[in-house]
């Protein structure tokens, strides 16, 4: 036999219903009936978020809060991308509403990279770029990712391998190395980003290019490009013709 609930959680649920008035479940239906009529292009980004926390705070009032997650983050993207620690400080939206848009988040990766996945990525570009900018163009720190291929340049894993500063993250290219000759990989791409937007090389990307291709080279390990994803923007040492000068 259930328990009684006790006065806290007695006066949360009384709470949730005064926030959530009876007019919001009119609201949330038009919603849905937009969606599944029109696509999710006939809702703004606030709509959006409102539909998605519905499911983790059924008896939460969400427009305040999705109005909230968009003056602070700037846009859908951008509060989905946001650290849990930050959109905790979001009033009202708490772990489960936080948990309700990293899972969107994952979501979204997952797609992205089920498009690349065992696939030939050369062949494949636009998709592939789709996918590393879903993971990178909104990441605080520079991370490096390393793109590992079979014969066929089909996709055998996509692993980071080392994350930094805004700025820097160090890089070991006997480990890229040494971890492509296990997955028994025979080629690979070096994708990171540059969290200032700007995915112009630095000095330091371009030694560091310089080093792996020659480690690579050693072992008879094709490097076939390397991508800086920015915000919006990326740049190829390839498609620049830089692998060879690097």
């Amino acid at each position: 036999m259930r328990a009684k609930p006790g006065l806290a959680e007695q006066t949360s649920l009384l709470t949730d219903t005064i926030t959530a008035p009876l007019s919001a479940e009119g609201h949330r239906a038009r919603l849905r009936q937009r969606l599944l009529g029109a696509g999710a292009d006939a809702l703004a980004d606030h709509e959006l978020l409102e539909m998605v926390l519905f499911l983790a705070l059924p008896r939460r009032d969400t427009k305040p809060i999705a109005r909230a997650l968009l003056a602070t983050f700037g846009s859908f993207a951008g509060a989905i991308a946001a650290p849990m620690q930050e959109l905790r400080a979001v009033e009202g939206l708490g772990e489960a509403g936080g948990a309700a848009l990293k899972t969107v988040q994952a979501a979204a990766l997952r797609l992205s990279r089920a498009e690349v996945l065992n696939r030939p990525v050369l062949s494949n570009w636009d998709a592939l770029l789709a996918y590393l900018t879903a993971v990178l163009a909104r990441a605080r720190v520079e991370q490096l990712r390393v793109l590992f291929l079979d014969t066929r340049n089909r996709l055998l894993a996509d692993e980071q391998q080392s994350a930094g500063t805004v700025n820097h993250t160090p890089v070991y290219p006997r480990e890229v190395v040494r971890r492509a000759l296990e997955l028994h990989a025979t080629a690979l791409i070096l994708v990171h980003n540059h969290p200032s937007g700007d995915p112009a090389p630095s000095r330091a990307d371009i030694e560091m290019t310089r080093e792996i291709a020659q480690a690579c080279a050693t072992m008879g390990v094709m490097l076939h490009d390397h991508l800086i994803i920015g915000n919006g923007r990326w740049f190829s040492f390839a498609r620049e013709g830089m692998l060879s000068k690097g």
